[in-house]
């Protein structure tokens, strides 16, 4: 599957990840970080930056610590990395009871901590987190319209119609929870949302929308909104990397083929937008100044590019795995493999607009360790 000296570069790479998860999973063993502060993780489960509800323990990312626990556990076998991902999960107990801070993003939350938990140890307060986490997703599904509404209302006012790419990663928990209880429904919620967002968020040429806005009585689209790209009909990358991956993610739940031929046209525009040095801008469509970058939309990518090179023939598999690696490679080299820092990438950008840039950002340590986990060929499949 992988060349010569992919190989020994991989075994590098994961050398150097298990050095360094060894010391920063035991320093930061009672946090949930979001990002560092002077090198050092911040803890989303203590610290609430901006006073909203959805912030602070209710955050979009707090699954990800815990599933790069998870993720270790399973490349070492070491039980220390098992109770830090546990202690992690019941930190999230405390978003049940204060309720209003979820939204769409249960299974960023939930996949990567109960789920995960529920599937190697087979613990049962697990299993009861995740169910009860799908039925949240699942009732956030609007009929008219055939999607799952994100966020909740917000500054920009009414937001009852919008959905958004990013939640093709939450559909997941919506498969496993059918899988697990039997209960079509919940696969029937999630393929619907699948179907709609294939035809109102994927534009012809493989790029998608960030958000889309239905009106939620009636369904149908009203209008669509640039979100965390440059402007409206923009190309955020990651927003390209969850359309890629989370498509590959409902394939492998359905084999819908659909899903994979619409994961491969926007792995095809990801790919052709790529410049020859590799590291990817926040919006594809952006000024040329100033350079802004997201390291994390690389790694997402990398991810949907490598699932996708498992169900193709011999030579599209070349093709798609050489991208990944490359993407991987560029981001190693900007890695920090060091002490001074807590985070490995050191070049996320959340948005465009958003005032903080190059920075790290938990699910791009995330999504670079499970990236190079399916290299190897023995990952353990979170999704």
């Amino acid at each position: 599957m992988l060349q010569t000296k992919d190989q020994q570069w991989l075994r590098d790479v994961i050398d150097r990840l298990t050095v360094k998860m060894d010391w920063v999973s035991e320093k930061s063993r009672h946090k949930i970080p979001y990002t560092t502060v002077d090198g050092t993780h911040d803890d989303r489960a203590a610290h609430n930056p901006s006073g909203d509800v959805a912030d602070g323990i209710n955050w979009w990312t707090n699954g990800f610590w815990g599933g790069m626990m998870w993720l270790m556990h399973h490349e070492t076998g070491r039980e220390e990395y098992k109770t830090i991902a546990a202690i992690s999960e019941e930190m999230l107990d405390r978003c049940f009871e204060e309720f209003y801070g979820l939204h769409h993003d249960v299974g960023f939350m939930w996949l990567p901590t109960s789920v995960a938990n529920y599937r190697v140890t087979k613990n049962p307060a697990s299993r009861r987190r995740a169910l009860h986490a799908a039925n949240l997703l699942a009732g956030r599904f609007n009929l008219a319209g055939g999607f799952i509404r994100a966020w909740n209302d917000l500054e920009e006012g009414d937001t009852r119609g919008w959905a958004i790419i990013d939640c093709m990663l939450n559909l997941p928990l919506l498969y496993w929870a059918s899988e697990e209880t039997g209960d079509a429904r919940f696969k029937q919620i999630a393929m619907k949302h699948a179907d709609t967002a294939m035809d109102a968020f994927v534009r012809p040429d493989g790029s998608v929308h960030h958000i889309v806005e239905f009106d939620p009585e009636y369904g149908g689209v009203v209008r669509t909104h640039g979100g965390q790209g440059y402007e409206e009909g923009s190309s955020w990358t990651r927003g390209q990397a969850w359309g890629l991956y989370g498509y590959m993610m409902s394939f492998i739940h359905t084999r819908k083929d659909e899903y994979l031929q619409t994961a491969k046209r926007i792995s095809h525009y990801f790919v052709a937008n790529m410049a020859e040095h590799g590291v990817i801008p926040v919006d594809f469509r952006q000024p040329a100044e100033p350079r802004l970058e997201d390291d994390t939309a690389a790694v997402i990518a990398a991810c949907g590019l490598i699932e996708i090179a498992k169900v193709v023939g011999e030579y599209e598999q070349r093709l798609y795995l050489d991208a990944a690696i490359k993407l991987l490679r560029v981001v190693d080299e900007r890695c920090d493999w060091s002490h001074a820092s807590d985070a490995i990438l050191q070049r996320g950008s959340a948005s465009y607009h958003t005032k903080a840039h190059h920075h790290p950002i938990i699910y791009g340590d995330y999504y670079f360790m499970e990236a190079v986990f399916k290299l190897k060929g023995n990952d353990l499949y979170l999704w």
